[in-house]
């Protein structure tokens, strides 16, 4: 059986071939559906993903993040958070790799980068969520953390809301002074203001920082939009959060997978009480969502491997349609399946002529 791998080259033709905003349009559409199914109970949340915690050499977590369709396919993604990569490395924050199973024999079927899908699929659980909670009329948003997230958060809100604005923030003067650039390609004017100003004009925030365990809140509870409406993505560590417990206990809060909020997101600091219906109920019954649109709400962004399942389908789709990707024999199959010594023979040399 052969494995079917989207090089780093495929992963590049994809996006060129399909384009920057069709690719991010169909998984904001795929991970609408998906959560839909979820609330609706067609489909189950993935387990909770698991990993390694590290100090040295650099601070970070390896996790794995398992998901299983029955009868059909297991996804699996290992990742890599390493906030020092950038610095020490020159290396992305987040490194890793996609790979599919089938769920009858186990075998490989599928493996891809996991970094570009990454980034797309966490902007588009954003523009879901906001999609359904903000005001439809947003039009400016505000980033806290202007590092590789930040740009997918914008980019996949700029394809939803009417945004005519972004205010940057990120302790990085670096991160901060580059990302008019980075993200020059949405046509959206980028402006820098401290915190307490994104807090008192964005119709929508997003919090993507690497802020350290216990460094938060990296957003004031000041004056703020009544409509406002958060994505907090960067809380994905136990006692690792980035929003003031105030204005949590203030607004309606909503996670993409709630037990695993409680456990590690910006829920970890409430009670099951304090916080309201999964994003996958509210996508399924969005009267629920649109009820909330005039007062404060916060989307608390863990991510979870249903998210990964549903975006490498996208990307498969469109290299079978641009006839992308090769097909490898990774596995080994022994021609007797009982004796794992059964090899291919390698080719004879011909002997030499003298």
């Amino acid at each position: 059986m052969e494995t079917w791998v989207l090089s780093r080259h495929d992963i590049a033709e994809i996006v060129a071939a399909v384009g920057r905003d069709d690719l991010m349009g169909r998984i904001i559409d795929r991970l609408a559906e998906g959560f839909a199914e979820i609330g609706r109970g067609a489909r189950e949340l993935s387990p909770l993903r698991d990993g390694f915690e590290r100090t040295e050499p650099v601070r970070g977590i390896f996790e794995w993040m398992p998901h299983r369709d029955p009868g059909d396919s297991i996804t699996l993604k290992t990742v890599g958070y390493s906030p020092g990569n950038p610095k020490h490395f020159g290396l992305p924050t987040i490194i890793g790799t996609v790979a599919r199973y089938d769920d009858s024999t186990g075998a490989l079927t599928a493996l891809m980068d996991g970094v570009l899908l990454t980034a797309l699929r966490t902007g588009a659980a954003s523009a879901v969520a906001s999609r359904l909670l903000a005001r439809p009329d947003s039009r400016t948003l505000g980033l806290i953390g202007a590092g590789a997230q930040a740009v997918t958060q914008l980019h996949a809100l700029s394809l939803v809301f009417p945004l005519e604005r972004v205010l940057v923030w990120d302790t990085d003067p670096a991160h901060r002074d580059s990302f008019a650039r980075r993200a020059a390609f949405t046509g959206i004017p980028v402006q820098c203001a401290d915190p307490a100003r994104i807090a008192a004009e964005a119709d929508i925030i997003t919090t993507a920082t690497s802020v350290p365990t216990g460094g938060g809140p990296v957003l004031p509870d000041g004056p703020h939009r009544e409509h406002l409406h958060i994505n907090a993505v960067g809380a994905d560590l136990i006692g690792k959060t980035e929003l003031p417990l105030s204005l949590l206990r203030r607004a309606f809060v909503t996670a993409d997978h709630p037990e695993q909020a409680h456990r590690e997101g910006e829920c970890q600091r409430l009670a099951p009480h304090q916080t309201g219906p999964g994003l996958t109920r509210l996508a399924a019954e969005p009267a629920l969502a649109h009820e909330r649109r005039g007062a404060l709400t916060v989307f608390d962004s863990t991510g979870f491997a249903f998210e990964d399942a549903l975006a490498m389908e996208v990307f498969l789709e469109a290299a079978a349609e641009h006839g992308l990707g090769s097909r490898l024999q990774i596995e080994h199959h022994p021609a007797d399946t009982v004796d794992p010594y059964a090899l291919e023979p390698l080719p004879v040399a011909a002997p030499a002529r003298h």
